[in-house]
């Protein structure tokens, strides 16, 4: 994935029907080698983000298998931009 593709609805509904109990650790990427380029503009942070992380729903932090999930009216690509916000 390029770094201003973003992937699609179905691929993201895919990722998070990810099975936390089931996922194999080892396929997982750590959070702590994710590097945010702040010189980007949000929409390709945000697909960046995506690209190293692989799953951005289930993915490996300070050792632990960490699953998440978003709730309400915002898109995951709308939550991600926020989150990795930092002056674009």
């Amino acid at each position: 994935m390029s770094k201003d593709v973003m992937p699609t609805k179905e691929e993201l509904r895919r990722m998070a029907e990810i099975d936390v109990r089931e996922v194999d650790p080892k396929s997982l990427k750590n959070l702590e080698d994710v590097q945010i380029d702040t010189s980007l503009p949000k929409r390709e942070r945000a697909a960046d983000y995506i690209r190293q992380i692989g799953n951005p729903y289930c993915y490996i932090s300070h050792g632990v298998v960490v699953k998440i999930s978003f709730s309400g009216k915002r898109s995951m690509e709308e939550c991600l931009c926020s989150c990795l916000s930092m002056e674009s």
